[in-house]
C-alpha cells in the first residue's frame, strides 16, 4: 500500500464526492489528485472530462491521476518508420473495430509485461470500462493475422478525443499497427497517451504541458 500525505480534500469518501481542481495534483506522485471513490461510469466519466484518469496497483484503493506533463499523440505528428511501414502495407493484418471488447481487456490484463510484476488492471477495472463499453463510452481496436486475434488497444472516446487505456500485442508489432489504425483512420484530433512511453514516443507521441492539454481537452470534448 502507497502512503502519501494527502490534502484532507484529495480524499474520495463517497461516489458524490468531486474532484479537486486538477492543478492541485501533486509533484510527487505526478500528477496524483484523489484517492478513493468508486469506478462507477458516473464517476469515470466526471474524470475524464477533467483529464483525470485512474490507475492504481494491486491491493490499492483507487487513485486518480493527471500529471504535467501529458503525452498526447495528433494525426499531424504521426511518425512510422520505414519497417513498420513495410509491415503495413504488407497486407496480411485484418483490422477491426468494438469486434472483440472482452478478449482486448482479458490479453491488455493478463499479458506479461517488461519491467513489470503485476497488472493495474485488476476485475474492478474490467468490471467498469466492459460497462462503459457497453455504453458506447469505451472503444477497442482489434488486429487479426489467419483470423486470430494478435494484438489491439482500448480506450475512452469523448468528443474528438481518444483516451488510450490500454494495448497489447502477441506478434510483434500488433499494438503498433492498432495504434496506427487509430490514429489514421478513427477521426479523432487527440489521442491522449497518459505518460511518457518510448514505445508510443517512437511513433510520434510527445508531452505537452498540463494546461495546455486540459485547454484542448475542454475544445475537442465540444466537438
Amino acid at each position: 500500500m502507497l502512503k502519501i500525505n494527502l490534502p484532507e480534500n484529495f480524499i474520495l469518501p463517497s461516489q458524490n464526492t468531486p474532484f479537486p481542481e486538477v492543478e492541485l495534483a501533486l509533484d510527487e506522485p505526478n500528477g496524483l489528485i484523489a484517492i478513493g471513490g468508486d469506478l462507477s461510469s458516473e464517476r469515470l466519466i466526471d474524470a475524464y472530462q477533467r483529464g483525470i484518469f485512474p490507475w492504481y496497483g494491486e491491493n490499492e484503493p483507487v487513485m486518480w491521476y493527471c500529471p504535467n506533463p501529458r503525452m498526447v499523440i495528433t494525426p499531424e505528428a504521426l511518425r512510422i518508420s520505414k519497417s513498420l511501414n513495410k509491415v503495413l502495407r504488407s497486407n496480411q493484418f485484418t483490422l477491426k473495430t468494438n469486434h472483440d471488447f472482452e478478449q482486448v481487456i482479458y490479453h491488455c490484463k493478463s499479458i506479461k509485461r517488461k519491467g513489470q510484476n503485476s497488472t493495474w488492471i485488476d476485475e474492478r477495472m474490467v468490471r467498469a470500462y466492459t460497462q462503459l463499453y457497453a455504453q458506447g463510452v469505451v472503444q477497442s481496436v482489434e488486429v487479426y493475422q489467419d483470423a486470430k486475434l494478435i494484438g489491439g488497444l482500448y480506450g475512452v472516446r469523448m468528443g474528438k478525443v481518444f483516451f488510450g487505456e490500454s494495448m497489447f500485442s502477441l506478434v510483434s508489432n500488433a499494438s503498433k499497427i492498432a495504434f496506427v489504425h487509430l490514429v489514421q483512420n478513427m477521426g479523432y484530433d487527440l489521442i491522449d497517451c497518459q505518460v511518457e512511453n518510448p514505445h508510443l514516443k517512437s511513433l510520434g507521441a510527445f508531452n505537452i504541458e498540463r494546461d495546455a492539454f486540459i485547454q484542448r481537452l475542454d475544445e475537442l470534448l465540444l466537438k
